[in-house]
Order: structure tokens, then C-alpha cells, then sequence
């Protein structure tokens, strides 16, 4: 296995964690606030900080397997 295999799963799976945790916290939220805007705002939070914390950490265990397992 090498980094690229990694890349390709963390740009495949990155978004579509992201779109689950938009959806589920959205859900949430719109039973705790009267408006929509703030429940979409705490979404686009969870969806990036999601997308960026899945390419991390698929992206640093693709760096460990590749490195330290895969000799």
C-alpha cells in the first residue's frame, strides 16, 4: 500500500462523514432553536471540523502503515 491509496480513501470518505455529521447535527439543533440560522451555522461547523479531522487521521494512518507496518 502506498499514500496515494490513502489520499484517494480520505477524499472519498472525508465529504460524505462530513455530509452525515451536517445532517444529524442540523437535526438536532432545529429542535433547540427557534431560527434556522444558527443550527445551520453549528453544522457548517461540524461538517468542516469532520472533514478536516477524517483526512487526518486516515491520512496519518496511511503515513504509519506505509511506514512502520508495510516493510
Amino acid at each position: 500500500m502506498n499514500m496515494q491509496f490513502f489520499f484517494f480513501i480520505s477524499l472519498v470518505f472525508s465529504p460524505l462523514a462530513a455530509a452525515c455529521a451536517f445532517i444529524i447535527t442540523y437535526g438536532e439543533y432545529t429542535h433547540h432553536y427557534p431560527t434556522k440560522k444558527e443550527p445551520l451555522k453549528l453544522a457548517w461547523e461540524a461538517a468542516i471540523f469532520t472533514f478536516v479531522a477524517f483526512i487526518a487521521l486516515i491520512l496519518g494512518a496511511g503515513f504509519f502503515v506505509t511506514n512502520f507496518i508495510n516493510k
